[in-house]
């Protein structure tokens, strides 16, 4: 159940969603994690990649439909699926997981019912090159047996699975990284922009 499961984020999976959040700072912005359960530990939701999504008009269903099902067939090969989703709200002080969070998340949920919701903490973020914590710059969201979305208290529910990854994310801060970062949005735009961002990291 997804009340026992803790959530291993990889390095780069995290990092392109906070540099999504930061390419579109006046917007709302969403992305999906992919993932799988660890080989090893049934207890823990391995989440290697993710894919940012939009960042305008978030609530339209068809662009989502088109983008999960075009995820599901790039990521089924490499046996991953869509584990989970992630938000960023428009403004900087709003730190309640809304409406059309909820529901894409409950969307999701219909591919993987354990799937959690991480929602951007932008104080955190702002606050990261002063205390240099280590813990992730987002909150972890489950759901309950009444299928309501409920914010997962304490520290080791959620974990990056590179303990640098915070260094390596203000380094990629400092330079502008942000920039590089290719949503669905952009792709529908232009289908020379690619939305698994192959570059990215090089």
């Amino acid at each position: 159940m997804a009340a026992d499961l803790r959530y291993e984020i990889s390095q780069n999976a995290y990092i392109k969603l906070v540099l999504h959040a930061l390419n579109h700072k006046t917007a709302a912005v969403n992305g999906v994690l992919l993932g799988r359960p660890s080989p090893l530990n049934h207890s823990i939701l391995e989440i290697t990649d993710s894919v940012p999504l939009f960042h305008s008009n978030l609530a339209l269903l068809p662009p989502l439909e088109i983008a999960l099902i075009m995820i599901e067939e790039h990521y089924v090969a490499e046996g991953k699926g869509i584990v989970g989703y992630f938000h960023a709200n428009e403004r900087f002080d709003d730190a309640e997981l809304g409406i059309v969070a909820k529901n894409i998340g409950d969307h999701i949920c219909r591919y993987s019912p354990e799937a959690a919701i991480l929602l951007l903490d932008n104080k955190k973020l702002e606050a990261l090159p002063k205390v240099k914590d280590q813990s992730p710059v987002m909150q972890l969201y489950t759901r309950d047996g009444s299928k309501n979305w409920k914010l997962v208290g304490g520290g080791n529910r959620l974990m990056v699975k590179e303990p640098a990854a915070n260094v390596v994310l203000l380094d990629y801060i400092s330079s502008e990284k942000w920039h590089d970062v290719v949503d669905f949005d952009d792709h529908l735009d232009d289908i020379k922009k690619d939305w698994l961002n192959p570059e990215l990291f090089k």
